[in-house]
């Protein structure tokens, strides 16, 4: 379940407020992103650039549409009350045939060793 306490809405965005998707099977397990696939035109809005090819459990997958897209916030880990931008969440239409939901962390927990930005959070069969 995300760290989330409230969620940026957009046309797209799910009805639970401040809740990821419960649809499908839960995997939280990062993906790989394939080199300079990422969306330029999001990255040019400072948004994540979602990949449009990435590996799971050493499978590639090709994204073909979105389905849906939201933010989730959270309060600053320090106490000091202000909400930051944690995940940028993608339900995504995928080939082979998926229909996934991924997201992109945008602070890493812990700043000493490398993470991924990328996870699958989980997968309709």
């Amino acid at each position: 379940m995300p760290d989330s306490k409230d969620i940026t809405r957009n046309a797209q965005t799910p009805d639970a407020v401040g809740q990821a998707p419960t649809a499908g099977e839960f995997i939280c397990e990062e993906l790989t992103p394939v080199a300079a696939t990422g969306d330029a035109a999001m990255m040019s809005r400072g948004e994540p650039g979602l990949p449009r090819l990435f590996t799971w459990r050493d499978v590639p997958y090709e994204v073909v549409g979105v389905i849906q897209s939201w933010k989730t916030h959270g309060p600053c880990r320090h106490g000091n009350g202000e909400m930051y931008l944690r995940r940028h969440w993608y339900k995504v239409q995928v080939r082979p045939h998926l229909v996934m939901t991924v997201y992109c962390d945008r602070q890493a927990k812990d700043r000493r060793k490398p993470k991924s930005r990328w996870w699958v959070y989980s997968v309709e069969r």
